[in-house]
């Protein structure tokens, strides 16, 4: 209780002054999911159209990428809403098959509002690999844990006892790396979700390089958690309104 009451507190001083300029416009729902989108392709979660993203809505109903655009080119007007089984009820595009993935995890994970599933560029590299990255800076301590590793490619996770299985394997776990497939992450809300996404990707590609010229020194292990557990809980401050900020700059079509 003592922690959380700090966290707040941390960020509540670090609250925009009065009179500066607000750091982002007001956004819509489906406005921030395909920001979240398009931030996350640039990070490389860009594996052409596969991949998605849910967010839960107060009412029980979720907001998605439709299956047939990149993260990449997806507009605020091409987000679709699912029901509770995950059927399009609002929208002009498809939903992915692999729908059951999410919607399981959601029914799962009350704790759970935001669930993210691709294969990104770096994450990737590990999972094949079947290897968890090492942590070798302070960028990529931002998460306290190390993601689970499911290590047993049993088929795509369209299939309802192959995505249950993935499910099951990330239990009460922030974020996962499916061998020979991909990442999963999970967050309470966008910012916790983008910054997990972020952080994974990043810890990968530096582990990567930092091995591939012979190795270095990871951080210990106390110093991770110190650092994730003050990061984690409510996101980076003013992290995902930067990144935001620049993908609207780069393309404001993004919003329509």
């Amino acid at each position: 209780m003592l922690k959380d009451t700090l966290n707040h507190e941390l960020l509540a001083s670090y609250a925009p002054k009065p009179g500066r300029h607000a750091l982002l416009p007001e956004l819509s729902a489906r406005q921030t999911v395909a920001l979240l989108c398009r931030v996350l392709y640039r990070e490389g979660y860009n594996d052409h159209i596969a991949g998605h993203i849910t967010v839960r809505l107060d009412d029980g109903t979720y907001l998605a990428n439709p299956w047939e655009l990149t993260w990449g080119e997806v507009t605020a007007s091409d987000i679709v809403r699912l029901d509770k089984e995950g059927k399009v009820i609002e929208g002009e595009w498809n939903i992915t098959p692999a729908i059951n993935l999410h919607m399981d995890i959601h029914n799962a994970r009350h704790d759970v509002d935001v669930v993210i599933h691709n294969h990104p560029v770096w994450g990737s590299v590990w999972s094949a690999a079947g290897r968890i990255p090492p942590v070798y800076d302070q960028t990529s301590a931002l998460v306290d844990t190390d993601p689970v590793l499911y290590d047993e490619y049993r088929g795509t996770v369209e299939d309802l006892e192959f995505g249950r299985a993935a499910v099951d394997a990330l239990g009460s776990a922030k974020w996962a790396l499916l061998a020979n497939h991909g990442v999963l992450v999970v967050g309470n809300g966008i910012r916790q979700a983008h910054l997990r996404a972020i952080t994974l990707e990043w810890r990968s590609r530096l582990a990567w390089r930092v091995e591939a010229i012979g190795g270095g020194t990871p951080l210990p292990a106390d110093v991770v958690v110190a650092t994730g557990e003050r990061t984690d809980a409510h996101g980076f401050p003013f992290l995902w309104e930067a990144m935001a900020r620049e993908e609207i700059r780069r393309d404001a079509t993004v919003l329509e």
